[in-house]
């Protein structure tokens, strides 16, 4: 089969950083593509983002590593500290870049987003396009918007967050055709809520941390109160911050708009982001000349890039179903799936929903197990946050572990640096052999049979 016609036309839900991340990747692999986003404009909310080698070999291939480094700060260390100024913990990751090649960087959310963005040619990611229903055959997947539009293509990914409208019609329908797991129709649980924004750049004067070349990468436990803050200082001499308030029960979305049904006080709106920084803006903070507190930062923090956010806490069983397929949630977990999704689909040998269902079936075999992991490790890293006596055994036990067992436990983060099968790999500088990466293999001798095809003169794959 010609290779052009093999090519799928892919339509992905949701402009965010999985969302971006696929399409750049589909346009370096020459598939053609639709991003639909709900918001009419570009607005990239957020606080910072942690990457090292599980995602720099393959910004490397996309040739935005070097940018996207000169404008982050290197981040070896992290810190927590009790509300009083007392350190209780510092883990250092130095030896990422032995392992893995790479050290850890801290970037600014929205700066990563606007380098993706750039990436995808404006025609290809459509604005004010909210997702109303979604419908499949035999051969097509349609997507209808709320402005009375109709898209058709041969995958649809959804890539627009917990609350996917892509996963709520494809459940709805799973679950009316008795194929949804009882786990997959709970509502979707959190244990915290969380303010983030990132400050206006300041003066280095007034918080000489920015001077630093490294991070300043601080936690902070609230003494008497159940609330968590980090600072993340960046290369643009600003203060990216996150505040978390740690709930008593564990609650889920429905349960909190249901409390709030009746008031015009959205608990997820910008009244409800107001409200948090009034509650919090006294805290106080380990950076700057002078004592200061949480609400200077508020102070000089775009108030419409100051968001009010959940932290859910679930792995989903159910991935994909026919030629509907989903990516998960949270930033680098969204672009690693976003990164196996896109090799399989490039290594796709036609159209067929049987080709189309193998290749999803394989994807979610590649990544249920690091999603697992990564929900792991987010739990464990609340633990630590929180106050409580699960918090405390946590530090105490983070305190006293062993130099040994620390670097090899740093040595399995950077194990899995999977890369394009189909762009020129990224040179491996570590010296902790990668994991297997099943797609990225798959691709690569999909893309090494269609060079030397190309090198004899045939169109064939």
């Amino acid at each position: 089969m010609s290779a052009d016609l093999a090519k799928p036309h892919v339509l992905i839900v949701g402009g965010g950083l999985g969302g971006l991340m696929l399409g750049a990747l589909l346009e370096k692999a020459a598939v053609p593509y639709l991003i639909f986003e709900r918001a009419t404009i570009v607005k990239p909310l957020g606080s910072a983002l942690s990457l090292g080698s599980q995602l720099l070999p393959l910004l490397e291939q996309l040739g935005i590593k070097d940018t996207l480094i000169a404008q982050g700060k290197r981040a070896n260390t992290s810190k927590a500290m009790t509300e009083s100024g007392e350190t209780i913990l510092t883990m250092d990751y130095s030896t990422m870049e032995e392992f893995g090649g790479y050290s850890k960087y801290v970037f600014s959310r929205p700066l990563l987003y606007n380098i993706l963005l750039s990436l995808v040619p404006p025609e290809k990611i459509l604005f004010g396009k909210r997702v109303l229903n979604i419908s499949e055959d035999k051969d097509k997947v349609t997507v209808q918007t709320a402005d009375n539009s109709e898209y058709t293509g041969d995958i649809l990914v959804g890539a627009d967050g917990a609350y996917s409208a892509v996963r709520q019609r494809l459940y709805e329908r799973l679950k009316q055709e008795g194929g949804l797991p009882r786990s997959d129709q709970e509502d979707l649980p959190f244990g915290c809520t969380c303010l983030v924004g990132q400050t206006d750049p300041l003066d280095p004067e007034e918080y000489p941390e920015l001077k630093d070349p490294d991070c300043h990468f601080v936690g902070t436990l609230g003494d008497d109160q159940p609330y968590t803050w980090t600072l993340f200082s960046t290369a643009s001499f600003t203060v990216c911050w996150m505040v978390m308030h740690h709930l008593d029960t564990v609650s889920t979305k429905l349960a909190h708009e249901q409390r709030f049904r009746q008031s015009e006080n959205s608990e997820w709106g910008s009244y409800a982001a107001q409200t948090m920084c009034d509650e919090t803006r006294d805290f106080p903070i380990p950076f700057g000349k002078e004592k200061l507190t949480l609400g200077d930062l508020y102070d000089k923090t775009p108030k419409d890039l100051i968001a009010k956010v959940m932290l859910e806490e679930k792995v989903f069983k159910t991935w994909h179903h026919g030629r509907t397929v989903l990516l998960g949630d949270g930033a680098i977990a969204a672009m690693q799936d976003a990164l196996a999704l896109a090799n399989l689909i490039y290594a796709l040998p036609d159209n067929s929903s049987a080709d189309i269902e193998k290749a999803f079936k394989e994807y979610q075999e590649e990544r249920y197990d690091p999603a697992v992991a990564a929900f792991k490790s987010s739990q464990m890293l609340s633990k630590i946050m929180n106050r409580g006596i699960e918090g405390k055994i946590a530090v105490m036990v983070s305190q006293n572990m062993p130099l040994f067992l620390w670097k090899k436990f740093v040595r399995k983060l950077v194990l899995n640096r999977p890369q394009a099968g189909f762009l020129p790999p990224a040179d491996d500088r570590g010296t902790a052999p990668p994991n297997v990466s099943p797609s990225s293999e798959k691709a690569r001798l999909v893309f090494e049979r269609r060079a030397a095809g190309a090198a004899t003169g045939s169109a064939t794959v």
